[in-house]
């Protein structure tokens, strides 16, 4: 198992999404933002993904790709993504494989049960590959401009 941590390079890794098969290998010379997420349409889920779709034309502009990762299905993704309009893909992860690498797959509490499942996060990949920057357990008012501004600064 790889160690995500910043400075270093990002774990490769290959997922299905709404646009097809996507692998972080094949996007070396644009920046990548992943971000982690607990379920499709859910009420921080929807505020967060409605957030990054705001704002993918500036992402845009600085170079950067942006994914959302959740252990929904496939076709829950594209019920999502067609109701949200988003205009980036989602990627299913649901044996957790990419959120385990990425140590996002954790126990939580839930009104006090405890559960596996994402813990909110994003990464921020430069063009190179090398994690940049990381948010955990992330507060979703004003994240996604937060990741926009690091992402200017690459």
């Amino acid at each position: 198992m790889t160690t995500i941590s910043v400075g270093r390079k990002a774990p490769d890794f290959s997922i299905a999404t709404t646009a097809g098969n996507f692998r972080l290998s094949e996007l070396r010379g644009r920046n990548v933002v992943i971000y982690f997420y607990p379920r499709d349409n859910t009420p921080g889920c929807t505020l967060e993904g409605g957030d990054f779709r705001d704002l993918a034309a500036e992402f845009r502009r600085t170079q950067t790709t942006i994914l959302g990762i959740s252990t929904d299905t496939l076709e829950s993704h594209q019920k999502f993504r067609d109701k949200m309009r988003f205009p980036f893909a989602l990627g299913s992860d649901e044996q957790h494989a990419i959120a385990s690498r990425f140590a996002v797959w954790r126990q939580k509490n839930m009104y006090g049960r405890k559960m596996m499942g994402i813990e909110r996060s994003t990464f921020l990949i430069d063009s190179e590959g090398v994690l940049r920057q990381e948010w955990r357990k992330v507060r979703v008012a004003g994240h996604a401009g937060q990741v926009l501004a690091a992402a200017r600064q690459l």
